[in-house]
């Protein structure tokens, strides 16, 4: 992982702010499909993609590239957004978003995109997708680093707690399995904490032998720090719970669970796109 500094900082949240104006673009040509997860963790798969993976797009299937494991493939948009602009393929295929042969389907595919590692759909699957990836890297010996991207939500999933327990277990060695949470505290049917309360949430981690950090999931720097701690442990897996905040960028979605799940019509996307380019991003993207 390179240097961070502020040209790069800078650089990097331009990006964020790209690839934000793109998921808002492919939602409305869609006409379907999830807003606020995707928002949210724009500023995250920013920093993956562009500083700290070692991956190359142009080279998709390098053996020794880190992995990537969306467990929460409902916001596969941001996911797809951050491989378009990093050259995975044309920004131009992704308002084919769920549509009917497309390779943007409503949750990822293994096998349809470049950069796609698993098939995600059924939440709390994830994490047991990303410890199965782990294991066979250490069995190959493989230094590479996996990541495993998941949602609050899902953790009211037993199978996510077993995956937890089996993770934290000294005789895998699963020190290079780094699981990043999306604690944006929404789900589809409200708050997390009315639903299904997930607090104390770093304690639980830790009591299952982890290495637990939370970070601010829209300061850049602050998560690149938490990966460079993460990368420097040895004994045990880490988490980096990160508090984002759902819809972030657009006014009339932030942390509205209501938006968990629907797009934008296009007067709404209008007013998003105006929204998100005041907030800044020198580079504009394909489709202005």
């Amino acid at each position: 992982m390179s240097y961070l500094n502020d040209k790069k900082l800078e650089s990097l949240e331009a990006t964020a702010n790209r690839i934000r104006r793109s998921i808002i673009e492919m939602l409305v040509e869609a006409g379907s499909g999830h807003s606020a997860g995707p928002l949210g963790m724009a500023d995250i798969f920013t920093a993956l993609y562009f500083h700290i993976l070692n991956h190359d797009p142009k080279k998709p299937d390098l053996p020794e590239r880190d992995r990537v494991i969306l467990s929460n493939g409902h916001i596969c948009p941001v996911l797809y957004a951050t491989l378009a602009h990093a050259g995975y393929f044309p920004i131009s295929e992704l308002k084919t978003l769920r549509a009917l042969d497309s390779r943007l389907q409503g949750h990822p595919h293994r096998g349809t995109l470049p950069g796609i590692e698993t098939t995600s759909g059924p939440l709390g699957s994830g994490i047991s997708q990303a410890i199965g990836v782990a294991l066979a890297a250490n069995l190959d010996d493989q230094k590479h680093f996996v990541y495993c991207l998941t949602s609050d939500g899902e953790h009211q999933e037993g199978n996510t707690w077993e995956a937890i327990m089996f993770a934290g277990k000294k005789r895998y060695e699963l020190h290079r399995l780094i699981v990043i949470v999306d604690r944006n505290n929404i789900q589809i049917d409200g708050f997390t904490e009315d639903v299904m309360p997930l607090e104390p949430f770093m304690a639980k981690y830790a009591a299952f032998n982890w290495h637990v950090q939370e970070v601010d999931g829209h300061n850049i720097e602050a998560f690149v720090d938490a990966v460079t701690e993460a990368q420097a442990i040895y004994e045990q897996p880490s988490i980096i719970i990160a508090h984002t905040i759902p819809g972030k960028g657009v006014s009339f979605m932030e942390r509205d669970y209501r938006w968990h799940g629907k797009p934008p019509s296009k007067e709404e996307a209008v007013r998003a796109l105006k929204e998100l380019r005041t907030l800044g991003g020198s580079i504009v993207s394909e489709h202005e």
